[in-house]
């Protein structure tokens, strides 16, 4: 059918969540206008940040209505991630934990959109 290869956030301010972006990714944005930035997140899927307030149609979501994940080899590689991320001064909404699925934490961007780092249970 499709390849689900783009993610679409609405942000409050493209460019300020571009430069978060930037700097959690150590990669510049592909594109970026007033009111749109684009990356690359790898294995060809991009990450578009939309200025909420130029969707048409209109966005009915309010900020923080999403989550991107971000597989890591190990429960360790998680520890590591977070450690990371706090020193950085992200904000972390669930610090690591063991869940049903495996170990994760969640950190916050700008506009509260969730980025869940997790490493799958052993099954």
């Amino acid at each position: 059918m499709f390849d689900q290869t783009f993610i679409l956030l609405y942000v409050d301010s493209p460019a300020a969540s571009a430069d978060f972006y930037a700097r959690l990714l150590g990669r510049d944005a592909l594109e970026a206008s007033p009111t749109f930035a684009m990356f690359a997140l790898g294995s060809g899927v991009k990450l578009g940040l939309w200025a909420r307030h130029t969707v048409a149609p209109a966005a009915m979501a309010a900020g923080g209505g999403a989550e991107i994940g971000f597989p890591v080899p190990d429960a360790d590689t998680v520890r590591t991630v977070h450690a990371d991320w706090a020193a950085r001064g992200l904000t972390i909404a669930q610090a690591p934990t063991e869940m049903d699925f495996g170990t994760t934490f969640v950190a916050l961007d700008p506009d509260g959109h969730r980025l869940r780092v997790f490493a799958p249970g052993a099954e």
